[in-house]
């Protein structure tokens, strides 16, 4: 007698998001099944993936990490264009210049940045400020009206900041970013805030994405308890799609550090396990594990 799997049905829905314009616009989200459950259901939207660029060239990063991009590394335009070429369906650019504890650079500069990154590329940006609750109001506020109309997914927008940010993005026309701190809670306490004024298919969800090792096991379990939440018991609060923001973290961990070879497979297997976790996006910093996912989502491997 031939095995048939159980089949589940799903009462709830993730919402779809649609970010960039016009003929770069990519859709994320939109699933009613669980991540990689095929055969219980159509996943019309799979997962994305972002390469990173810097506003400014890093200063801490490896030899190997420095490599792809050599020839770049000063200029955001070109570094940009240059992660299309290895293959990602989206750039994420972070403003590390506008970080008060460095170059605190302004942020009409920095609006500037983006803004010609986004009229060069042909695919979506995601735009990250530089996590300093009280300068991402500045930056990403004039970033939303710098760049109105181009429907960025911009973020962190977190609980301290979010009501001017959301704002903002909403007034020009952008996506958000809601972070919270590795906590189903506060994940939903902060969505239930942003609702009351944010359509739902204009919100991606940042969990906040550990490395491999300490940490995995939290950010994987509030990915899937995120996940289970909206797909399986039809919450709406909790039925936006996911960002995983791994590259830098995978980075800054020794493991990673201490060789080429280790650092690509701490990033790999990092990603591999925040796709299976419900991740919608995946932004990475190494060209090689772009192309791997590219192979585990499309099924090649």
């Amino acid at each position: 007698m031939d095995y048939k799997a159980p089949l589940e049905t799903y009462s709830g829905k993730v919402a779809e998001v649609v970010i960039g314009k016009g003929e770069k616009a990519l859709k994320i989200g939109g699933e009613s099944v669980l991540p990689f459950h095929f055969f219980e259901g159509k996943i019309e939207n799979g997962p994305r993936l972002a390469l990173e660029v810097l506003d400014a060239a890093p200063t801490n990063w490896t030899e190997w990490e420095c490599r792809p991009y050599k020839d770049v590394l000063s200029d955001p335009v070109a570094w940009a264009k240059k992660c299309l070429d290895f293959g990602a369906d989206l750039v994420c650019l972070r403003l590390v210049s506008t970080d008060p504890a460095g170059a605190n650079a302004p942020a009409d500069k920095a609006a500037a940045v983006v803004k010609q990154v986004a009229s060069a590329i042909n695919r979506p940006l995601i735009v990250y400020g530089s996590g300093d609750e009280t300068k991402d109001i500045e930056v990403l506020t004039k970033v939303a009206e710098v760049c109105a109309g181009e429907n960025l997914l911009m973020g962190p927008v977190a609980k301290e900041n979010y009501e001017p940010i959301s704002k903002a993005a909403l007034d020009h026309g952008h996506c958000i970013i809601a972070q919270s701190p590795l906590d189903i809670n506060l994940e939903k306490e902060l969505n239930v805030k942003l609702l009351k004024t944010f359509p739902s298919e204009r919100i991606v969800i940042d969990p906040l994405s550990s490395a491999l090792g300490y940490g995995m096991e939290y950010s994987f379990t509030i990915m899937e308890r995120t996940k289970h939440i909206g797909v399986m018991f039809g919450d709406n609060t909790m039925q936006m799609p996911i960002i995983a923001d791994l590259g830098s973290e995978c980075a800054r961990t020794k493991q990673a550090k201490e060789n080429e070879k280790q650092g690509l497979l701490w990033e790999g297997i990092t990603a591999i396990s925040l796709l299976l976790a419900g991740a919608n996006v995946l932004v990475l910093r190494q060209p090689e594990n772009c192309k791997l996912m590219r192979e585990v989502i499309e099924g090649k491997i």
